[in-house]
């Protein structure tokens, strides 16, 4: 990124400050998207090792055991973030409370500059000195930067399960750095588990997202889409990086498929487009001539973006690698028949009985935006006119796509019920005190 970016970020930033000062109008989300905005544009690997280098000095280390306090069970995350790990830690807390358990929450959206949902989480906020259990759901690079943020006396006498979700089979280094912050890892699927270092101590517990359907219906009208026209969704934020998520390959399918047929759209939800700017160009690129296409570069609440998704016919992931796959079980619990690259976490949840699994070949991993930038890894390359196949057959027969969609509904019914979620962990937390399933 050139210096004069960085500059003409810096003014504006100057600029919106003056006018807080002077009229108190600019929200903070506004005044938080600047100052994420300046930050990425550094280089990354300058950002990384000065972050790093700050926190490593102040970084308080986990509790020793038989220091550990009894006390509640909390839940730490970017609860008010607009993200998949946003969604992981609501969806753990939702959980927990229904399984019984009084759990408290601790929301770490502000330290990542993207408190972009409303705040409007009931229960109890987590207090220092209460020991107890905090799982918190942030990734092993940035496990140290939340706990000096967190600080000591907050994290005193508590037990820390970090909940983490990787996308490749090989765990970066980065990742070991937070390992001295919890007593326990909990990973979403058995690809995340399978990628972690076999010298790490701690123990480790798959446990799958207790996904929900959010009670959502179809409402087409909402999102401006006819009622008689084939619905193709493939949603991605681009924070998770445009190369994994790989829109464009969704896109050569749908054209594959349906060319320019007026009476099918395939709809391009895109959260934080401003994360990577040159990859909206190419996205804008890729859509450029075509007249069945929605793109929708905003954030939704959860309950637009379930209703969302139960607006569509198909939803379509022709992903690289995934950790687990939320929007996926989503979809099939709201029996939307799934078409996806039959690799990495969401194969977890998803058989060719149940969902429309597409080939695909295993190669290097070049990320752009740097993400994934680990010697040796590989990902996938998934075949595009296999998934154009999937979609004209579930176009042209109804009844198959129904058939494939209550398919998908039981299984996921299934494999992420509060049930299964209650037996993934275990004895980890003991009993709940309220009733259980």
């Amino acid at each position: 990124m050139s210096a004069r970016l960085v500059q003409c970020r810096a003014r504006r930033l100057w600029s919106v400050c003056a006018e807080t000062r002077t009229e108190a109008t600019v929200p903070l989300p506004q005044l938080t998207s600047i100052f994420h905005g300046i930050w990425r544009t550094l280089p990354r690997e300058l950002r990384r090792k000065l972050l790093y280098r700050a926190i490593d000095a102040v970084a308080p280390p986990a509790t020793p055991a038989d220091r550990l306090r009894p006390g509640p069970v909390i839940v730490g995350g970017q609860l008010t973030t607009a993200s998949g790990l946003g969604e992981s830690a609501r969806l753990c807390l939702d959980a927990l409370r229904a399984l019984g358990w009084d759990a408290g929450h601790a929301d770490v959206s502000k330290l990542f500059l993207r408190p972009d949902l409303p705040a409007d989480l009931s229960g109890k906020p987590a207090q220092p000195g209460e020991g107890g259990t905090l799982i918190l759901h942030v990734n092993g690079p940035y496990m140290r930067y939340v706990a000096t943020r967190l600080g000591r006396r907050f994290l005193a006498g508590r037990r820390i399960i970090g909940y983490w979700a990787w996308e490749l089979p090989i765990m970066g280094p980065d990742w070991l750095r937070g390992v001295s912050q919890v007593h326990e890892i909990w990973v979403p699927s058995r690809f995340n588990a399978d990628a972690l270092p076999t010298d790490v101590k701690v123990p480790v517990r798959i446990v799958p997202h207790p996904v929900t359907a959010h009670g959502a219906v179809s409402a087409r009208d909402r999102f401006g889409l006819a009622g008689d026209t084939f619905v193709v969704l493939t949603a991605f934020d681009m924070g998770s990086t445009y190369i994994r998520k790989n829109p464009r390959a969704a896109i050569t399918a749908f054209r594959q498929a349906f060319g320019d047929d007026p009476n099918c759209l395939l709809v391009l939800k895109v959260s934080h487009p401003h994360d990577a700017v040159w990859a909206m160009v190419d996205l804008k690129d890729a859509i450029a001539g075509m007249s069945n296409v929605r793109l929708i570069p905003e954030t939704l609440s959860r309950s637009d973006m379930a209703a969302l998704v139960a607006s569509a016919d198909v939803v379509l992931s022709l992903h690289r690698a995934e950790g687990f796959g939320l929007l996926l079980a989503e979809a099939m619990l709201h029996q939307i028949p799934v078409v996806a690259t039959g690799w990495s976490g969401n194969v977890d949840f998803m058989t060719p009985d149940d969902s429309g699994l597409v080939g695909y070949r295993l190669v290097p991993v070049d990320d752009p935006q740097g993400t994934y930038t680990v010697p040796n890894a590989q990902w996938a390359d998934p075949d595009s006119t296999e998934a154009a196949a999937w979609l004209i057959r579930l176009r042209a027969d109804p009844e198959f796509r129904r058939q494939l969609g209550r398919r998908a509904r039981d299984a996921a019914t299934e494999k992420l019920s509060l049930t299964a979620y209650r037996r993934a962990i275990g004895d980890s937390l003991g009993e709940p005190p309220g009733p259980t399933l």
